[in-house]
């Protein structure tokens, strides 16, 4: 069996590429399928998370082992890890830039033994030659940057000492 996967770069043109892989490809190969297919050479940090039909982002899916659970996840097989109630992705490559692209398995279908996968099947758009800002939200007590009084030591009186 084969997934048919949908990856749009989150930016303000439409950047899509479509693809086939296999279901028991793993997310390492998921991985390497998505970044090659936007012209990326896959050899950034990245990492998956579990998505809801709202594009929420949820449970982290590393790509390295970070020495928990019986198996790696990045050796997990996509037909564990995506069904179809649960066939969204959050996709983030190169974490000092933040390319973050949205996967989702569109449908499946039955593997043709005269064609390798994964397989690149439509391109849409042009990946900008830097990635889109990202628009990250304080949290209320921090607008200006500066620390607020009830977040200062409580030996510290005049708010001098430790800033």
């Amino acid at each position: 069996m084969i997934y048919r996967m949908r990856a749009i770069l989150d930016t303000e043109n439409d950047v899509i590429r479509d693809f086939e892989i296999e279901a028991s490809a793993t997310l390492e190969e998921l991985h390497d399928a998505v970044s090659q297919s936007f012209g990326f050479a896959g050899n950034e940090m990245a990492s998956f998370y579990r998505s809801d039909e709202n594009w929420t982002q949820g449970e982290e899916l590393p790509l390295v082992d970070m020495g928990v659970g019986e198996r790696p996840l990045n050796e997990k097989p996509l037909n564990k890890v995506l069904s179809e109630s649960e066939n969204r992705l959050i996709y983030v490559y190169d974490f000092l830039n933040l390319w973050t692209f949205f996967v989702e398995l569109m449908e499946t279908a039955e593997k043709d033994n005269l064609k390798g996968y994964p397989s690149l099947i439509f391109s849409h758009g042009e990946v900008p030659e830097t990635p889109p800002d990202k628009d990250f939200v304080a949290e209320q007590n921090y607008d200006d940057g500066e620390p607020m009084e009830d977040d200062l030591e409580e030996n510290d009186i005049d708010g001098d000492e430790f800033y």
